[in-house]
């Protein structure tokens, strides 16, 4: 695991990352993972998760909302082949059911990797259900990713994300 500390400018796989002053621990400290919300400090984007179906590949489900009221879906699997590494995928009008493999492709904002960090600022895997909340969430080279895609060049959107988030909120 990698320590950040506060206010310390990092290159975490080739994205330069500022982690801003922590919220107090115990803030949101009972709020599960796949309750969780975050968002930016500029109020450019927001991610809020939802309860993911049981049994599936998927351990986690949220929504990114960006500028322009553009809500896109996301999802996340636990790679254990990658030293239980957590990886994330965001998409905006996916096909359902039958899909070719490029109607997919075409659908797909961002994946990669995708970090939960601590309150001490140790970076890992995102909490599994039902654990407290990461108090940031790392989505690594999500800002270019978005600006390499159809929402920035064709679909008006004027500002990038950053790829940290900070957690904002719990859902009831």
């Amino acid at each position: 695991m990698i320590a950040v500390g506060r206010g310390v400018r990092h290159i975490i796989t080739g994205t330069a990352v500022l982690l801003g002053a922590c919220l107090p621990a115990a803030a949101h400290a009972a709020c599960p993972q796949e309750l969780a919300v975050y968002s930016q400090p500029h109020g450019d984007a927001a991610i809020d998760f939802r309860p993911a179906m049981r049994g599936g590949a998927e351990m986690a489900a949220f929504r990114l909302l960006l500028g322009q009221g553009i809500v896109l879906d996301g999802s996340v699997i636990r790679h254990e082949q990658a030293g239980g590494r957590s990886y994330g995928l965001v998409a905006q009008d996916c096909p359902h059911g039958d899909a070719t493999g490029a109607e997919l492709d075409a659908c797909i904002i961002w994946q990669g990797a995708l970090y939960g960090v601590d309150d001490k600022g140790e970076i890992g895997p995102l909490p599994s259900r039902g654990k407290p909340a990461a108090e940031r969430l790392l989505l690594a080279d999500l800002g270019p990713a978005v600006g390499n895609s159809r929402l920035y060049a064709e679909g008006g959107l004027d500002r990038l994300p950053w790829d940290v988030f900070q957690l904002s909120g719990c859902q009831e």
